[in-house]
């Protein structure tokens, strides 16, 4: 699905964390290697590969680790939003592997997040540590309720669970519950609903969030592909088989690649549905049925994008020459 052919290309504002992966060394880096990363930052780079606006507001410092993440947001042409550098620090997570290569995290995070200004944004996206744990995370609530308040924006949430950072299991499901109660699209993985409610399947866990309020509700599920549901349909896509190189950013890659789809004005326009005011271009809501036709097409989108990332090394989300002929 290409949206450029349903009208402008839609301007998106991501809020949440970016930081450094500190990787221990290897053979090919021995002194170990400093990575940009952060969900909420990878979301952010695959929606301005695909040509979107696409602003972050993240919190960095002026300092060493904070130009890494300049410039690698730089290359892909995302914008940091005013205050995005007021940060003592920037933020990383050292990785330790095991002895089968599996990687645990040790967090240094400020926990800090920039006000946004939302004038002329059409989708809104968060996810990760940023969106629950405070003071950022009321920040984002915030800014969240001021979206839904002015109607127009398109609202977008992708838990990706940090058990180990995030807080108590209880009080992280209330914070993502108001969440994605503010959210009219929420993905998540099959691990963090596994997290979050261990006693519902997965499409219990959709059919939860769409009973809060959410229009769109998906769950990917690594090589068994996607679920997806609608107030009245459920979907599902498979994985495109391909030979994978590590699965680093492929849940970001999806979320790009979905809202990508998503954010066609006539799309943005069913999801929004009833919620008053008009869109960032003007267009006025008309608040008619709910139409999900376009959602099979959407999720094959998101499978590409993550499809393509999963066949190269780190999070490296597709430009629209690779998404359009994947």
């Amino acid at each position: 699905m290409n949206d450029a052919a349903d009208g402008k290309l839609a301007s998106v504002l991501v809020i949440g964390e970016a930081l450094v992966d500190l990787l221990p060394g290897d053979a090919h880096a021995p002194e170990g290697r400093a990575l940009p990363g952060g969900s909420p930052m990878n979301v952010a780079v695959g929606l301005a590969r695909l040509g979107h606006r696409s602003q972050l507001a993240a919190r960095l410092a002026d300092d060493e680790l904070g130009g890494l993440v300049i410039a690698h947001l730089a290359e892909s042409g995302v914008e940091l939003v005013d205050g995005a550098l007021d940060g003592q620090r920037t933020s990383t997570a050292r990785a330790t592997l095991d002895e089968n290569s599996s990687a645990s995290y040790e967090f240094d995070l400020d926990f800090s997040l920039p006000t946004p200004d939302l004038t002329g944004i059409d989708v809104l996206h968060t996810g990760s540590i940023g969106a629950v744990v405070d003071p950022g995370g009321a920040v984002v609530r915030a800014v969240f309720a001021e979206a839904r308040n002015r109607g127009g924006i398109l609202t977008s949430y992708d838990p990706n669970v940090r058990a180990a950072i995030m807080g108590e299991r209880e009080a992280v499901v209330g914070r993502v519950e108001a969440l994605v109660a503010l959210s009219h699209v929420v993905k998540l993985s099959d691990e963090d609903a596994a997290w979050l409610y261990p006693q519902l399947s997965p499409s219990e866990v959709l059919l939860r969030f769409t009973e809060l309020g959410a229009r769109l509700a998906l769950m990917t599920r690594g090589r068994d592909g996607a679920l997806a549901r609608t107030a009245e349909r459920a979907f599902a896509v498979p994985a495109p088989s391909v030979r994978v190189v590590d699965t680093v950013g492929a849940g970001d890659a999806f979320m790009s690649g979905l809202l990508h789809a998503v954010s066609a004005p006539s799309i943005r326009r069913a999801l929004l549905g009833g919620d008053a005011g008009s869109t960032a271009d003007g267009s006025t809501l008309d608040g008619s049925a709910f139409d999900d036709s376009w959602v099979d097409a959407a999720l094959a989108t998101a499978a590409r994008s993550a499809a393509i990332t999963v066949a190269r090394a780190g999070a490296n989300p597709p430009w629209p020459e690779e998404l359009a002929t994947a």
